[in-house]
């Protein structure tokens, strides 16, 4: 995230704070009650078991893109028993991972300490080799816990046999302990292909309080935890983008006293939202960004508070999901991207959106953006997106959303 997004995220955060009262919101109360939760750590968080690893993590994973000035937030992550740390190779342009790296050199105790994960953006067992090198060499390590192919979209064609004896080799090698990959778009139709599969440990998707209920979302789900494979939810806040899926009249979270709702309870909207996320005993842990000390706090106070959410609390967070539908895509890309009559990656140009407009990341977003090759640049505005528009389950204005974002981005 950009230096600019983490002042946002602050302020916004803080906004809240002072709503609600530090002492309410940060309070030191007991675990979560979950029957699938084990004995927290020294530090007290909350562990579940990840899959069929053997391993028990912590229900809160550090992530989002830290860099050198952030080493404070490692220290205090780790002293308050968040031992999850999720990072890629590309995060940052390597400066994530060399931070990481910085902070175990400074402390290289706490390595065999800490469950640590990275990603690589390839299925090349060429590639994964050369890149779990570079990533040894940033984090002052000789093995990652897990392992992940970064942004998976076709089960078939990425987690291929090759790939499977390459990720075998590198357990018996003692390089990576599990293997496993994260999932943007079409999410359930990749949980579902790699529950069949038989060899993957670990995955992590967007899972929130709105894709958690949907049918397609809860099969996937069951088929992975049968399965044994460790899920780790991200995107969990589910970010309401009202300033670019403009006029949409849907209703603010505020208009629907659900922030109201919730702080009288001593708790945040945000917190509320990773909470409905951990009463689902299947999820092992929630990555979340935090960038700052203040959200850093925050989630582990959810984590941490074991009241469990009301019916009414679950009612207003599925009304906000319904007023907000068309300001959040799903990631459903086989719905849309079959309708438009030329290629154009929508699901890929909605989270760049959202990394513009949700996060404040605009590097990120113009990055991933110029990436785009000409030919797709191309197709983004002489496509006809009504039939996509019209079968889109969120109702979103997908024309006018790849419309607006070229334009600001060009």
């Amino acid at each position: 995230m950009s230096k600019n997004g983490k002042i946002g995220s602050r302020r916004a955060f803080l906004k809240t704070l002072g709503a609600i009262g530090a002492g309410s919101m940060f309070a030191s109360v007991a675990p979560l009650v979950n029957a699938s939760d084990k004995t927290a750590d020294p530090a007290g968080l909350p562990l579940r078991p990840f899959g069929k690893t053997g391993v028990d993590v912590p229900i809160l994973a550090l992530g989002g893109v830290l860099d050198m000035s952030d080493l404070l937030i490692f220290r205090q992550a780790f002293k308050m028993g968040v031992r999850y740390w999720d990072t890629a190779d590309g995060y940052g342009w390597g400066k994530n991972e060399k931070a990481i790296g910085k902070y175990f050199a400074k402390f290289p105790e706490d390595r065999k300490k800490v469950f640590l994960v990275t990603k690589a953006g390839t299925s090349d067992p060429r590639e994964l080799t050369e890149k779990l090198n570079t990533s040894f060499e940033r984090m002052n390590t000789s093995y990652i816990d897990l392992y992940f192919i970064h942004y998976v979209k076709n089960v078939a064609k990425e987690l291929t046999r090759e790939v499977k004896a390459w990720a075998e080799k590198a357990k018996a090698e003692g390089k990576i302990r599990f293997f496993g990959f994260s999932a943007h778009k079409n999410m359930e139709n990749s949980m579902l292909g790699a529950a069949k599969l038989g060899w993957i440990d670990g995955i992590m998707m967007s899972y929130n309080y709105r894709l958690m209920v949907k049918d397609e979302m809860k099969r996937a789900v069951d088929a992975c935890a049968k399965a044994g494979i460790g899920l780790t939810a991200m995107k969990t806040q589910a970010a309401f983008s009202a300033n670019f899926y403009a006029q949409i009249g849907s209703k603010s979270d505020e208009s629907l006293g659900m922030t109201e709702s919730f702080i009288n309870k001593g708790y945040s909207a945000e917190q509320a939202k990773l909470k409905v996320v951990w009463e689902n005993p299947q999820i092992a842990s929630i990555c979340s960004a935090m960038p700052n000390m203040t959200i850093l706090q925050a989630n582990v106070a959810a984590a941490l508070n074991k009241q469990k959410l009301s019916w009414h609390d679950k009612q207003l967070l599925e009304e906000y999901s319904h007023q907000t539908a068309s300001g959040y895509c799903a990631g459903c890309a086989d719905i849309c991207e079959a309708a438009v009559d030329v290629a154009v990656p929508i699901s890929d140009i909605m989270r760049y959106s959202m990394y513009l407009n949700s996060y404040g990341d605009r590097d990120k977003a113009l990055t991933l953006f110029n990436a785009l090759p000409t030919d797709i640049k191309a197709n983004i505005g002489r496509a006809d997106y009504s039939k996509a528009e019209k079968c889109c389950p969120q109702k979103i204005k997908i024309g006018k959303v790849l419309k607006n974002l070229t334009e600001d981005l060009s």
